[in-house]
């Protein structure tokens, strides 16, 4: 069997190897998993626009993803596998594939099945039967597809394993510039710094937050119309997001209600260089950790909680080292990086068969 493997957007992950290798960033597990199975690596960018992509392109994902979709239903047939890492471009290949008398086997990684564009979308093209076997790393999504696609359990896998790089977050010192205690923070989906503000804003403490993400656009009710004097917000590089955890006394995940684990890079990014970490309390992972009392949990929206549990991290040290701890142990046995590549390769080669290319013939796309 031959795998292939299709990213949602734009960048090399080849190059982003290279850099994790010199230490610079973390690295990406799809180009590992790229690796082990012998797949190549397809990006949207540099195939000619029709007007159906654009069409398409209304109803779900974007130009570019469908004018990927329709080059690789030229090549691939049905002794090929293609995942695809998220809804956007599977969508896309599952509905041209789909016309295909020999089409490959699509694996998709669902992030937001729920959202009703994404319904919408599987049920206007009919792809039940299209798409062969969804992932999903949240128990609410794989109750979705039971439900409302009544997909049989051998279709669902329920993947919850996190792509944390513990080789490139680990422990270390604090700024020797740091003034007071540092509360820190970051991502933009679905994030509530308002409460997070209310919360800290009489504190004696800076609120520092990595305000980045390459997929997500921050929403308008995410920030307080005045930000306070003690909190900031600017993108981080990689260096500086880890050093950001290292000065953190806290870290906290501020979060709107969501129904597919948002807020978890951060919360393991945090668990890796074993800072204490205060989550506002949702269904599945994050629940599962404060219940094994690898971080506290605070309900939505209740700055009072969030800010007892802040205070009695930063006036109990005992406290808080013995939180970070049990999160930095579960995070070096359980959720990352290597385990994730080890876990995925297996699911994949259990269902579909080990690859017919071995990794040095792999070519990956540099467009």
């Amino acid at each position: 069997m031959q795998y292939h493997i299709a990213l949602s957007r734009k960048f090399n992950l080849e190059d982003i190897d290279q850099e994790a290798q010199a230490g610079k960033r973390p690295g990406h597990v799809m180009w590992n998993i790229g690796q082990l199975l012998g797949a190549k690596i397809y990006v949207p960018g540099g195939e000619s626009i029709l007007p159906s992509d654009k069409m398409n392109a209304r109803i779900m994902g974007n130009p570019e993803q469908w004018a990927l979709a329709r080059k690789l239903s030229t090549q691939l047939g049905e002794d090929d596998v293609v995942f695809c890492a998220g809804e956007d471009i599977g969508i896309a290949i599952a509905k041209i594939c789909s016309k295909l008398a020999k089409r490959p086997k699509i694996v998709i990684f669902n992030q937001n099945i729920e959202r009703l564009r994404v319904y919408l979308a599987l049920k206007l093209f009919r792809l039940r039967d299209k798409i062969d076997f969804f992932m999903t790393a949240s128990p609410s999504q794989a109750d979705f597809l039971r439900r409302y696609f009544s997909l049989p359990e051998d279709r669902i896998c329920l993947f919850t394993e996190q792509p944390t790089d513990i080789s490139f977050f680990t422990p270390g010192s604090a700024s020797p510039h740091k003034r007071r205690p540092i509360i820190g923070s970051g991502g933009l989906e679905k994030r509530d710094y308002v409460t997070l503000a209310a919360a800290t804003k009489d504190l004696d403490v800076d609120v520092n937050i990595c305000a980045f993400s390459p997929d997500i656009k921050a929403l308008s009710k995410s920030f307080p119309k005045v930000i306070p004097s003690n909190m900031s917000h600017r993108y981080y590089d990689w260096s500086d997001l880890k050093q950001l955890y290292r000065d953190s006394d806290v870290v906290a995940v501020s979060l709107f209600p969501n129904n597919y684990q948002a807020g978890q890079s951060t919360l393991f990014e945090a668990m890796a260089c074993r800072r204490p970490v205060v989550v506002t309390q949702s269904p599945g992972i994050i629940q599962d950790l404060v219940n094994a009392g690898c971080a506290i949990g605070v309900d939505f929206g209740d700055a009072v909680g969030m800010k007892q549990a802040i205070i009695s991290l930063l006036n109990d040290p005992e406290k808080a080292e013995a939180i970070a701890q049990r999160g930095y142990e579960l995070v070096q046995k359980q959720y990352n990086h290597k385990n994730y590549i080890e876990s995925f390769t297996a699911k994949l080669t259990s269902r579909y068969g080990s690859p017919s290319k071995t990794a040095d013939l792999v070519n990956s796309s540099r467009t």
